[in-house]
């Protein structure tokens, strides 16, 4: 088998195999929205938790708000139906954007790892996540950026 044959069937088995279906299952598991800037900070619609499968309305643990006036994205986990936990996804630790795998968020920086509520479970990170007060008015969620 020359390389150009090595790599073509290489390819072709790791898209076929588990690799893919583990990748497009990770990559739309992770819902990504642009918060809209509002007063008192940034509102997303509650909706956004909500999505189709087969037809039948199925719901988002989290998703990762954007901004452009943000130097980090926003972790917004739901907790209960009216409860929600924002999260500023930047780690105590040395301050690396954080990554989001469920129910928790990790630095692939350090290993520094939180739960959904911002507590710090696995060092080096010591300190837990700077959190946001949130609130629903309208059908929003809304992202109160306080100062800290």
């Amino acid at each position: 088998m020359n390389r150009r044959e090595f790599i073509s069937n290489t390819c072709i088995a790791c898209a076929s195999g588990a690799g893919l279906s583990y990748l497009l299952s990770s990559c739309s598991s992770t819902h990504y929205v642009t918060g809209t800037l509002e007063q008192k900070g940034i509102s997303i619609a509650v909706s956004e938790f909500t999505y189709l499968q087969k037809g039948k309305p199925v719901n988002r643990d989290f998703i990762i708000v954007h901004h452009d006036n943000l130097e980090f994205p926003i972790y917004l986990s739901r907790i209960k139906e009216n409860e929600y936990s924002a999260l500023w996804m930047k780690c105590s630790h040395q301050g690396s954007e954080l990554n989001a795998g469920g129910d928790y968020l990790y630095c692939s920086s350090h290993g520094s790892e939180f739960d959904r509520k911002g507590n710090a479970i696995h060092g080096p990170a010591e300190k837990n996540l700077r959190s946001f007060p949130t609130s629903i008015l309208n059908n929003k969620v809304l992202i109160e950026l306080t100062k800290g």
